[in-house]
């Protein structure tokens, strides 16, 4: 129901137990922080943070109020769309650590995974509800298509700090920003739900809700793929 209704507070409480070396070693098992190599000139790193970076890039310790934004991506985390995309395409297929290729190739070895079913499922079933739930962040982007669904996760992402006074006095609506200074529209997903065959990232810049703004392209794309049977 978390990842349904995008609950942050949830993950801010799970974040505090895990603790954030673990949560940058997961996060890198699924292809954060590194560049996916697919050929893309100046593609970016990104960056999963953790208590040995900070203290090397920036000379201060970790505290744990960094590990609860980064639980929900912000702070000093940073991803690329296409790694947003290799994230989603390893988590639903559960068993290999997918690399993209521009081109169609044969006889692709991926390395595997090496995560627990039992794990995965629940969090695939939460954003199968992102979509299908009655509460679901993207629950008017369903596929136009019957008998398939879509599955992912919406995400609104800041890009400035919102300062104490801000916070009391009303942060203004997204709309009334300066562009510049607008949430960015996220959202990553997968179909058919049942049995994957496309992952998707899509990132608009300053778009604001990644459920009215992201999740429909999303849709779209999804539905042209598998309609044509891409």
């Amino acid at each position: 129901q978390a990842i349904e209704q995008s609950c942050d507070v949830f993950f801010y409480e799970l974040s505090l137990k895990t603790g954030i070396a673990r949560i940058a070693e997961m996060a890198r098992r699924f292809g954060l922080g590194a560049a996916t190599n697919i050929n893309i000139p100046g593609e970016a790193n990104g960056l999963v943070p953790d208590k040995k970076w900070k203290l090397r890039a920036i000379g201060e310790k970790w505290t744990p109020g960094e590990t609860v934004v980064a639980s929900i991506g912000q702070g000093y985390l940073l991803a690329t769309p296409m790694q947003l995309a290799v994230m989603m395409a390893r988590l639903v297929n559960g068993k290999r650590a997918i690399t993209p290729h521009l081109l169609l190739e044969e006889n692709i070895s991926h390395q595997p995974l090496a995560i627990d079913e039992e794990v995965l499922a629940p969090i695939r079933r939460g954003m199968e509800l992102v979509v299908a739930g009655d509460k679901g962040t993207a629950r008017l982007s369903r596929l136009p298509i019957r008998g398939v669904e879509m599955a992912g996760k919406t995400g609104t992402v800041q890009v400035r700090r919102i300062s104490i006074d801000e916070r009391e006095e009303g942060i203004a609506d997204n709309i009334d920003r300066p562009w510049r200074l607008r949430d960015h529209a996220l959202f990553v997903g997968y179909a058919p739900a049942t049995a994957p065959k496309y992952a998707i990232s899509v990132v608009v810049e300053h778009g604001g809700s990644g459920s009215a703004v992201a999740a429909p392209i999303a849709r779209n794309v999804l539905t042209y793929m598998l309609k044509q049977n891409i």
